[in-house]
């Protein structure tokens, strides 16, 4: 755990702020709070379905007052990544949604393949085209590689089904731009302007919040909420260096520790 007194949070959204559709007890006045302590903040998502617009209407919906430039997802990783190739040809097997977010080539030969929520574009001859693309050397580009969500209406397979059964098939593995890798926490960082250091992350999920907050030097704090009632039965998962019970006890938490 880094000692340096924070001076941003870098906030989860689904699990953390909202679950199952509706906001977590609490969530807009431990925002609020946090602003009021002077602290920078990033709101962090792994969601890979939505452009940022929809995902900010979303919040607002919920009375999560959220600013563009606050929100910080894999698209725009991505799009960070692709930058350094100025003749990628990208095949994206992601959301409609999304698909406007990217310059796809009409064909191949591709050079990266870029998976996201496919659950509404996603068959059998298009896996079969990403597989073979990733055989002949495109580069996998993976926005998340959740394993599952929650919503209302159940659990749902995650963008990480899709990469694995890619990784598998083709025997490599995926340059991961979302949650948990490092790069994502420390851009999210240097987009407030400071090192990953001076940050805390806050989030439910132990395999993609708190893993990737430690991966970048950051302090981690971990809400029982969302996915912590699942993950607490599994070994293996790094332990946050504070769990709370939910977003609404951050703000106090994060007052104690800017004052030591």
């Amino acid at each position: 755990m880094t000692s340096t007194s924070p001076v941003a949070v870098l906030l989860d959204l689904e699990g953390t702020l909202y679950a199952k559709g509706a906001p977590v007890p609490g969530a807009a006045e431990a925002v609020a709070g946090l602003r009021a302590l002077g602290l920078g903040l990033r709101f962090l998502t792994n969601t890979d379905s939505q452009p940022s617009e929809d995902i900010l209407a979303m919040l607002a919906d919920l009375g999560l007052q959220v600013r563009e430039e606050e929100l910080f997802t894999p698209v725009s990783a991505a799009r960070a990544h692709l930058a350094g190739t100025p003749d990628a040809r990208v095949l994206p097997l992601v959301s409609r949604a999304l698909r406007a977010e990217f310059d796809a080539a009409d064909s191949g030969p591709y050079t990266h393949v870029l998976v996201g929520d496919c659950r509404d574009t996603l068959d059998y001859p298009s896996l079969d085209e990403a597989f073979r693309a990733v055989r002949t050397g495109a580069e996998l580009l993976a926005l998340q590689r959740g394993r599952y969500f929650k919503r209302a209406d159940g659990d749902h397979l995650d963008t990480g089904s899709v990469v694995a059964a890619l990784e598998y098939a083709a025997g490599i593995s995926a340059r991961v731009l979302g949650k948990p890798s490092a790069s994502f926490f420390a851009l999210a960082a240097a987009s407030l302007g400071t090192e990953p250091g001076g940050c805390v992350v806050v989030g439910d999920d132990a395999t993609t919040d708190i893993a990737g907050g430690r991966a970048a030097g950051l302090r981690t704090v971990q809400v029982r909420t969302g996915k912590y009632a699942d993950q607490i039965a599994e070994s293996g998962h790094p332990r946050a260096d504070h769990v709370v019970d939910s977003i609404a006890d951050v703000p106090a938490l994060l007052g104690e520790l800017t004052a030591a």
